[in-house]
Formats: C-alpha cells, structure tokens, sequence
C-alpha cells in the first residue's frame, strides 16, 4: 500500500473528516479573493464595467502601477544580485560560518518593512543620530535621500534578498558533485565550469526566486509608505490605502478594483515562478548525489570578510542607528553618554496606552493565528498527504492563493467580506476579529508547508498497523501523527508567530481605535513627528524577533531539516 492510500478502513474516516475541513478552508482562503472579484465587477444592476472603466482610465492609476512595476523591478534586481552571490558562495564554496551568515542575512527579512525604513531613515540622512554622533552627518537642511525612488527600490532589495537566496540555495544543493568533477577530468577550467555547468542548472531556481522577489516587492507596503508618500511618489499599495483612509468605505468599489491590479499582476509573477521550478528536474540519473563544495584557498579570507562587511553595512548599521535614536532626549539633538537616555522605552513600554494595547493585541492574534492554525493544518495536512487526489491540488492551490496576494489585497477582499456578514446583521469592520481572519488567510500556508513535508516523510505502515488492531482515526492521529509531527508543527506555529507579530501590510487597512498593532503604532508614530518613540518600539521589536529566532535556532537540530528557513 503506497503513502496515498489511506489506511484500511480509514477511507470512510477521512470522507466524514473532509466537509469539517473544507468548511474552514472555504472561509478563510476563497470566500475573500471571491468577494474581491465580485465587487469589481458587479453594481446596483449586476454585472458592470463601470468600476473598472473609471478607475483604470484614472491617471493616478497608471502613475501608481509604472511606480510599482520600477520599484518592484528594480528592487527585485538588486536581491537577486545579493541572494545570487550569498546563496553560490554558502551553497558551493568551504568559507566558514556558513550557520551565522545565513541567520544574519534572514534577519532583514524577518523584520517588518516599516522599521527597515525607519531604521535606514535614522542611519542617513541630517538628522541622523548616528551620523552625527561619527561627525560625519550631512548639513542640517539636506534632503533625505531615501525618500525618493532610489531609496525604495534600496531597501526592497535588501528585504527581499532572502527569497532569492533560499530559492536559489535550494536548487545548488540538487547539484551534484560528479558533474563538476566530469567537466574538470574533460579539461574545463573553473569559467567555464561556472558557466556551462553550474549556472544553467542553478538558473530556473534564480528565476524562481526572482519571481518571487518580485511579487513580494510589488505588495510590500511599509517601504513605499515610510519613503514613498513623504515624496509623493504612490504604488499601488499606497495608493490604495490613501484613497480608503480618506475617503472610507464608499470607494470600496474603486479600491476592490486597484486591488485586483496588483493582484493579477502578482499571480502573473506566481504562475511564472511555478512554471519555472517545475522544469528544475535536471534527470540527473546515476550520479552519487554529493553535494557539490569549491575550494576557495586563499580567496577565502577575502570573500568571508567581504560578506561579513555587508551583512554589518545591511544589518548592524542601520539597527545602531535605531538603537541611538531611541536613546536621545529630543529629536535632532546629538548623542552623548551625559544625555543618553531610556525615556522613549519607559514611555512605549510602560507609560503610552496605545502602545502597550498594540502589544497586547498583536500578541494575542499571533497566539491566536498561531494556535488556530495548527488545530486545522495538523488534520488536514494529514488528508492531503494520505488522500491525494484532484480535491487535494485544489485545497493546495486556494491555500496558497491568500499568500501569493499582496497583503493590501487581501485587507480589502476582508473589508468586503466581512463588513456585513451573509444571513445576519453582524459586521467584523472595525474590529479585531477582522485582522484574525485576515491573518488566518495570510499565515495558513506559513503553518501548513512545514506540517506537510513532515507527514510525508512517516511511513503509513505504523498506522495501518494500528488500524488494523481497531485503532479509530483519532486515536491514530493523536498516538502516531501528532508525536512525529510535533517538531514540525511547532516550527511552523513559530514561524506563524514571528511574522504575524510585527505585521503591518494586511493590519494597515483593517485596524481601528482600540485594536491597533504593533506594526500600524510604529507607522503613526513615525507619521506623526514621534520618531524617538517609534525608534525605541521598533528596536524591542527586533529584539523579540531576534530573541525568538534565537530560540527556534537553539533547537534547529530538532526539526526535520528545510523546516527553518535559515537552518543550514
């Protein structure tokens, strides 16, 4: 019996487990994305193109989508320039501390986009504290020079290296040593090794991970905000939220529109992506399978402290500017060890309601997203691993479906979704249950992936062992699943965590007085001249992150390898 056929006797169990499982899945993952589309396309009278007319021949429309493909395109250029030389230097060469080069460089990504922007705001710039505390700071009255295209397009760069380098060091490990090693014995010196061997079977992976850099630049929000609105210059994603913030629900129409923009062109860029990496199989038959490793020699030194010197450049400088801001006593004023000061995180962590109830509610819904989804990913990544079938591969795809969104898209597919319940007078706009159910959307494949490449690899043979002693369904999962799956769950319950606690791209359109985020405070801090306190929430943040991140590393010996994103 092959790992798709469930258990005998088990068939009738998983039929009954099915609707139970579909249910949540249809509420969470299609009923928005359906909602979005109809509201585009439907009025008073029913079907309509008068939505769509009036917003697509709208000039602001065009200028926002030329300003999101260049700031996305050339965002994705530049992290497929950084993964590309991370990921063939960690994945192919002998330089050492491969494990803390990997974790540093996962750090930006893992960092919410609002307080990469903020902390590169505080690193350049006149008023920057750092710069001023080196003697190095640009005249007072100078422009700051990241707001502007140029800045934008900076930083997604360097938040979004980590899916190039993820993708593409994927692909390297699948790489055999025996080819390289055949190339050499027929004369091939390392060139062309490089470019007949290694960088046409490691290309589809780049693309791949390009693709994906991509769809995440075009929906990053915090970036564009932080940079882009002070300088005028609008994408789509902050288009979106200037016409909804100022105007309210009777553009819903309009914006439902605009979210539909981005969301066919980000499906554009998923369907290519997956295009891609399904012609990575290389037929790579008979070789030993060896990973290949390139002797740097004296080379090495050099590249690790090259390396080194970026990862602080990237990382450590604009986090120490941060960190400086923070300790100031008025904006503007130079540090000094006489006047540092803690005031700002006394001020944010125990003094100012707002950002106190900020951490409250964020905790809570990454608890909350977290525990929820693991209730329902552990069953049903069980079902689709043991019953894979058509109804499977379309369950995979809607999951992935909230995901592959941008996450301003699927704010307003929840606006609409939710503001007036089906059958009842109810409405979740303006609550904080709105943002649990758009978390639940966004972060179910986050729990689901890890769960699923777990299962996969437990040999159904213990379980139909058990079944065949009269062990029911359930007993079954709890005694023998749950066990070996555990390490798993609990990785993809962190990562659930770690990326819904900071969040601010889905949060930014759902929010209201009361169930505010840490991710929206950081933003009106920011926007409203409170730079010193935004700078000291933003920094406990990283910590947290850092420190949880820390944490998950500690045990990485524990999970099923590919589960971490950094584990090496």
């Amino acid at each position: 019996m092959n790992a798709s056929t469930p258990a005998r006797g088990g068939g009738r169990s998983l039929d009954r487990l099915l609707p139970f499982l579909l249910l949540p899945v249809a509420l969470i993952a299609l009923g928005p994305v359906v909602r979005l589309l109809l509201e585009g396309v439907t009025g008073g009278d029913g079907f309509t193109t008068d939505h769509l007319t009036t917003v697509l021949t709208r000039p602001s429309t065009g200028t926002a989508l030329l300003h999101s493909l260049i700031t996305a395109g050339g965002g994705t250029l530049l992290s497929v320039l950084i993964g590309a030389a991370f990921a063939y230097l960690v994945a192919l060469t002998d330089i050492r501390g491969k494990g803390a080069l990997v974790f540093c460089l996962m750090v930006p990504m893992m960092i919410p986009p609002q307080i990469t922007a903020l902390a590169w705001m505080q690193m350049a710039g006149p008023s920057s504290t750092l710069l001023k505390l080196l003697g190095i700071a640009p005249p007072l009255g100078s422009p700051q020079p990241l707001h502007s295209p140029g800045g934008i397009i900076l930083l997604l760069g360097i938040q979004h290296a980590s899916l190039v380098f993820l993708t593409l060091r994927a692909g390297l490990r699948m790489i055999p040593a025996d080819l390289v090693e055949a190339a050499r014995m027929s004369g091939a010196g390392s060139f062309r090794v490089w470019m007949q061997t290694v960088l046409p079977l490691s290309m589809p992976s780049l693309i791949a991970g390009g693709a994906m850099a991509f769809v995440t630049a075009l929906g990053n929000f915090g970036i564009p905000a932080m940079l882009g609105i002070p300088a005028g210059y609008a994408t789509l994603p902050t288009l979106i939220y200037q016409r909804l913030v100022g105007m309210g629900p009777a553009v819903l129409p309009e914006v439902a529109v605009l979210a539909l923009l981005i969301g066919a062109v980000a499906i554009i860029g998923v369907l290519f992506s997956r295009a891609v990496l399904s012609r990575r199989g290389f037929g790579l038959v008979g070789l030993s399978g060896n990973p290949l490793a390139l002797t740097l020699g004296a080379a090495r030194r050099p590249v690790e402290i090259g390396l080194w010197a970026f990862i602080f450049v990237i990382l450590a400088l604009p986090l120490l500017a941060l960190l400086a801001t923070s300790l100031i006593p008025a904006y503007g004023v130079p540090l000094t060890f006489a006047n540092a000061t803690l005031e700002a995180w006394k001020e944010v962590l125990f003094t100012q309601p707002v950002t106190r109830r900020a951490y409250g509610n964020s905790l809570m819904l990454a608890t909350s997203a977290a525990a929820i989804l693991l209730a329902i990913s552990l069953p049903l990544a069980w079902l689709m691993e043991r019953r894979s079938n058509r109804l499977s591969r379309i369950l995979d795809a809607l999951i992935d479906l909230p995901y592959a969104l941008p996450g301003v898209v699927l704010s307003i597919a929840c606006i609409l979704t939710f503001l007036n319940l089906p059958f009842t007078d109810l409405t979740l706009y303006g609550t904080i249950w709105i943002i649990l159910m758009a978390y639940l959307a966004r972060f179910f494949v986050v729990m689901l992936r890890p769960i699923q490449a777990s299962i996969a690899q437990l040999d159904p043979a213990m379980e139909e062992a058990a079944a065949s002693v009269g062990a029911h369904l359930g007993r079954r999962l709890r005694d023998i699943v749950l066990p070996l799956a555990a390490p798993s769950a609990a990785a993809g319950a962190i990562l659930v965590f770690l990326t819904a606690v900071n969040e601010l791209t889905v949060s930014a359109l759902l929010w209201s007085s009361g169930t505010e985020t840490l991710g929206v405070v950081i933003y009106n801090l920011e926007d409203s001249g409170e730079t010193i306190m935004a700078s000291a929430l933003a920094m406990s943040i990283v910590l947290l992150i850092i420190f949880l991140m820390g944490l998950v590393q500690a045990g990485a010996n524990r999970f099923p390898k590919g589960v971490i994103p950094w584990q090496s």
